[in-house]
């Protein structure tokens, strides 16, 4: 019974490509929330959907738009992204222009912004089609090189392109962080637009699961001093996140 209801959950998602908990209940009026919620953790660590806030999605949806490397980094260390992206979402202000990348992390953010009224320029593909579903945003996407494995755009005239933009805040997301090599990606296209878009932004915030403590890309694109705020999980080490401190940097 239990497999039964299991793969019939995993066919509505497939179906449907996203439900809510609150449709999960009219479908199995019978079935508490706590084991729906056991039953979608089940299918995430079978590969199967993906776990967003307050429901799931089909891994078949988000593969119809990203590719097979940018879902499986979806799938990974799905609950410190949400989180992640729950603290971030709850700092952007109505009015105000963000850019945020194209990261599996942003992708997350761009599910819990609020649907107010926010410019958002990005390089993410997948953050942009998610974005594109709130009414009240608008949305800029950066044009380039498609790197595949990000599903994002990077381009080495966005410089030029920046001259005459303008936004307060920029929310990057990291492939790897130590103290001495700081924050780093695997792309040189992707960091020099990185690079570019902190120093054009008036305060940056940096979104990055415990996960990649300790790890080295090729190429950084910020060290701990230029950022504003940490935003990551609780299972970030406690040691550097008094590194962060210490340079009166917020970390949340």
């Amino acid at each position: 019974m239990k497999k039964d209801r299991i793969e019939e959950i995993a066919e509505l998602l497939d179906k449907r490509g996203k439900l809510s908990l609150d449709q999960l209940d009219d479908y199995f009026p019978n079935v508490s929330q706590m084991t729906l919620r056991r039953d979608l953790l089940y299918l995430e660590q079978a590969g199967r959907i993906i776990r967003v806030r307050g429901g799931a999605m089909s891994v078949k949806e988000v593969h119809k738009v990203s590719g097979e490397p940018y879902t499986k980094k979806t799938a990974i260390h799905t609950d410190e992204k949400i989180e992640i992206a729950q603290k971030a979402a709850g700092l952007i202000d109505e009015d105000s222009s963000v850019f945020i990348d194209g990261g599996t992390t942003a992708m997350y953010l761009a599910k819990e912004m609020p649907d107010i009224s926010i410019h958002v320029f990005t390089n993410g593909l997948a953050v942009a089609i998610e974005l594109a579903q709130k009414k009240n945003l608008n949305v800029t996407v950066l044009g380039g090189q498609v790197l595949k494995d990000n599903l994002s755009t990077a381009s080495p005239v966005a410089q030029a392109y920046f001259d005459n933009t303008n936004f307060e805040l920029a929310i990057l997301s990291s492939s790897a962080f130590t103290p001495e090599n700081g924050f780093s990606c695997g792309s040189q296209i992707e960091a020099d637009l990185l690079k570019t878009v902190r120093k054009k932004a008036k305060s940056v915030y940096m979104m990055i699961d415990s996960s990649k403590v300790g790890k080295i890309m090729p190429y950084t694109f910020a060290h701990v001093d230029d950022i504003d705020v940490l935003i990551t999980d609780e299972n970030f080490p406690a040691e550097l996140k008094e590194l962060f401190t210490q340079k009166d940097i917020v970390v949340m």
